[in-house]
């Protein structure tokens, strides 16, 4: 068990804890949050007895092995496979051992090290590396490679095999998310699911916390907070302790405000019934979470395009790669205002590759892409932090895009996070997280008819993914996200394109369904289940199957139609509920009152959202049936 009493720490002239306690429980799988520079990595420190407290008490079994994760390392000559083996560090004194005896013709004492490298299972070690190793998205031609020719991203990934190979009682990650594909995050779930100790990770990935935390620590002014659950659990206890405060009950109203426009002229129309309820099913989502982000310091938005072309491209037969050699071929594209497409496919499959040609970063191989009149780009990636100036400020930077007065310029990036000095700030002496930040906001200032974002949610805390879910949800031009972030593609994409095998199509399942068939592939490994292509049948045959699906949809039509009335008694007895709440009046009164209407309405909220879901599976299922 460990146990922090009490801990003072203080950091230069700022107390990061004052008075910070907390109880952690053998085998828990704890999520640490909290925005940036409140202390999680400091958290770490201490955890470890690189960091003594001032006061109080700090009380970890002494007999623990501790694995770390290292986000910064020197390059090296190892080879990716050796590098991940050098996690095991019993493993390799061992073999040092081994190798000695050898040397010496020691029989006694060689037989006395491989009995010890048998109880390590040094004989499957070679394995379990390259295991790992293909599950964070390596493949085996690559096992040989030095670490130091590996990219920042990838060197990071080889830290974390090399941390996920070293035996522990005690596994602390930070932010082990950053840099991961979304194949390899869903591989790094079910291994930490699996893993016997007890896991304490700093983490910006609401979905990852969901899956793999037993536990939340919320560090807030200078305390720690400690909710039992994962973070959807945490969101809802503390949410519940802040829907009471009439401030986030309106700011609440604002954000959602926005989204509601799309689902007031869609909702009529056939043709967008899908798309009306995806959005409704992502705004009752953020609505539920809202509570627990009040007091954000982030409120900004995407400003819209003024003109619009349609479509805003269209492109046959494209090939896209580097040097002559192909990544994707034959890809036909129509991208036209309003669509928003999340990429989804392995790591390699050619997400980044596709963006940046659109970003017209890459020429294609083969084919042109043909652009509308009015169909500028807004391009977000990684590699644009880096390409900041670290001597100039971040008003610096907006005020060479615009000639607007200096103090409508820093109201627009006090909406980022950027308020008073900090705009002012050089931008070498920024975190990752508050360039990235940077980054969006010049990218939303030009109001482009298309978004591309590549991996935006890299070194953002929690707080600003939600602000930056909240503003594309309100986004009314195209946007094509790349993102390992489930909560967000399904907080913000409508459709999915599915890159594979060098070839592009429409992905219909949704991120649910998505990350579903990862994780059955990383829990049966090798699988397969093709079944065999159904025998052709005649006009008459066809016939005879049409009306038997017909009358096998009956009671699912009828199911639909039932849920299509109460998800519109439901939708009519919150719409009265929320004009009362919108009642200035009612804020007079006692708290009790407000608190009553405020359970009615969440109770409301969870009933809508619970038959909407009903609804579409229904729906989808009667799609199925008659396709």
């Amino acid at each position: 068990m460990i146990v922090l009493n009490d801990i003072h720490v203080r950091i230069g002239d700022r107390e990061l804890f004052d008075g910070l306690s907390c109880t952690i429980h053998g085998g828990q799988r704890v999520g640490v949050v909290g925005r940036n520079g409140i202390g999680k990595s400091t958290l770490f420190q201490v955890l470890r007895g690189r960091l003594l407290p001032e006061e109080g008490d700090v009380q970890v079994p002494a007999k623990w092995r501790i694995a770390v994760l290292n986000q910064e390392t020197p390059a090296s000559e190892r080879s990716a496979l050796d590098w991940a083996l050098d996690g095991d560090k019993d493993l390799r004194r061992v073999e040092k051992q081994i190798a000695q005896a050898e040397a010496d013709g020691d029989d006694t004492a060689l037989a006395r090290h491989y009995s010890r490298y048998e109880d390590l299972d040094g004989y499957s070690a070679e394995a379990r590396a390259a295991g790992i190793l293909h599950g964070l998205g390596f493949s085996a031609d690559q096992f040989g490679d030095p670490y130091r020719s590996f990219s920042g991203g990838w060197r990071i990934r080889l830290n974390l095999a090399q941390t996920l190979m070293a035996p522990s009682e005690l596994l602390l990650l930070d932010e082990p998310t950053n840099h991961l594909d979304l194949d390899a995050l869903i591989w790094l779930e079910s291994h930490l699911l699996r893993y016997p100790g007890t896991l304490i990770t700093i983490a910006h990935d609401r979905d990852f916390l969901d899956s793999i935390a037993t536990d939340i620590i919320h560090l807030e002014h200078g305390k720690a907070w400690q909710y039992s659950g994962n973070y959807s659990s945490f969101e809802r206890q503390r949410g519940e302790r802040l829907a009471l405060q009439e401030a986030v009950f309106r700011k609440q109203q604002h954000q959602l405000s926005h989204m509601k426009k799309f689902v007031d002229r869609f909702r009529a129309k056939a043709s967008k019934a899908r798309l009306v309820q995806s959005r409704l099913k992502a705004m009752e989502r953020l609505q539920a979470q809202a509570p627990a982000y009040s007091d954000s310091p982030y409120e900004f938005s995407f400003p819209n395009p003024d003109k619009v072309s349609n479509p805003i491209l269209a492109a046959d037969d494209l090939d896209l790669g580097y040097d002559g050699q192909a990544v994707l071929h034959d890809l036909t594209l129509r991208i036209y205002p309003g669509n928003r497409i999340g990429l989804l496919g392995a790591n390699g499959a050619g997400k980044s590759t596709l963006v940046k040609a659109l970003a017209g970063e890459l020429k294609p191989l083969r084919g042109e892409m043909h652009w509308g009149a009015h169909s500028s780009v807004g391009y977000f990636a990684q590699h644009q932090l880096e390409q900041l100036d670290p001597k100039r400020s971040a008003l610096a930077q907006l005020t060479d895009l615009s000639k607007l007065p200096e103090q409508k310029l820093r109201t627009y990036l006090g909406g980022w996070g950027f308020s008073g000095d900090r705009a002012l700030q050089p931008i070498g002496t920024l975190s990752g997280g508050e360039k990235a930040r940077l980054v969006l906001a010049l990218v939303a200032w030009h109001k482009p008819v298309l978004l591309l974002l590549d991996e935006p949610t890299n070194h953002l805390d929690l707080e600003m993914r939600h602000a930056l879910t909240v503003a594309l949800q309100a986004y009314d031009g195209a946007m094509i996200l790349v993102s390992h972030d489930r909560e967000m593609l399904a907080n913000s994409v409508d459709e999915y394109w599915l890159l594979q095998d060098g070839r592009m199509q429409r992905y219909d399942g949704g991120i649910e369904s998505y990350s579903r068939e990862l994780q059955s592939r990383f829990a049966l490994p090798g699988a397969t289940g093709a079944a065999p292509p159904a025998a052709a049948a005649n006009k008459k045959e066809q016939r005879q199957a049409a009306a038997a699906r017909r009358e096998e949809s009956k009671p699912l039509r009828q199911k639909v139609k039932k849920l299509e009335g109460e998800m519109n008694r439901l939708s009519g007895a919150l719409k009265e509920l929320e004009e009362k709440l919108a009642d200035p009046a009612l804020y007079d009164g006692d708290g009790p009152e407000i608190a009553g209407l405020l359970k009615e309405q969440g109770q409301l909220q969870q009933a809508l959202a619970e038959t909407e879901e009903a609804w579409l599976e229904a729906q989808e299922a009667l799609e199925a049936l008659m396709a």
